[in-house]
């Protein structure tokens, strides 16, 4: 901060010793060959390049390793295209389109067991748009239908009832990855819809 006003308001006229900058993201991808790594995004690049079918590919666009190493979620370059342009516009880097682009692989890892090339392609999930961020202990606030649109969303909870839902998200969450019953029930159907109301996927999925 170069305000002096901050400071002084902190108590801290002459301003800190040392500041740490704790925030952004960083990809730690440094085990892929970097014919696979992008040169721009988030942090500096390094992100790992994928197709419309989560499939590694390389710079040129051309697939990794026969097609047969999948990528989802933080570690990817989170979009496909360039601006204005987009195949799909960037993917935020949160949980819940991470799983989604996870059951996109598994089902075409299935397809391709059985031999079959016919793969499905993935796309931008409509709760890529949903963010429960945490502001403290007894306070947060949830935002619903963002999207690659700057200034887009609506935040519609706050305080401690945001609070309360960003609790109830994080233990039912836990709750289905061990296997849970209520958190199963709760979550399942998330990744698991009959027909898509919102987002960029099929009517269909």
């Amino acid at each position: 901060a170069k305000s002096s006003e901050f400071w002084k308001k902190i108590e801290l006229p002459d301003g800190a010793d040392v500041e740490y900058v704790c925030i952004g993201v960083k990809a730690s991808n440094y085990f892929m060959p970097a014919e696979t790594l992008s040169d721009k995004g988030p942090g500096g690049g390094g992100w790992i390049h994928f197709n419309k079918y989560m499939q590694v590919t390389k710079k040129d666009g051309t697939m990794w390793c026969d097609g047969t190493i999948f990528a989802v979620g933080d570690c990817n370059y989170g979009c496909l295209g360039a601006p204005p342009n987009w195949e799909m516009p960037p993917v935020p880097k949160i949980s819940y389109p991470g799983e989604e682009q996870a059951l996109h692989a598994v089902k075409n890892m299935e397809i391709l067991h059985k031999g079959s090339k016919k793969l499905k392609a993935t796309w931008w999930p409509w709760g890529a748009g949903m963010f429960a961020t945490s502001l403290g202990p007894h306070d947060a606030c949830f935002v619903l239908a963002a999207n690659h649109e700057k200034g887009s969303g609506y935040m519609v909870n706050w305080w401690i009832p945001a609070a309360l839902q960003k609790e109830l998200i994080e233990s039912t969450k836990i709750n289905e990855c061990k296997n849970g019953c209520i958190g199963i029930l709760i979550w399942h159907f998330v990744h698991h819809t009959p027909v898509n109301l919102w987002g960029a996927g099929p009517w269909v999925p």
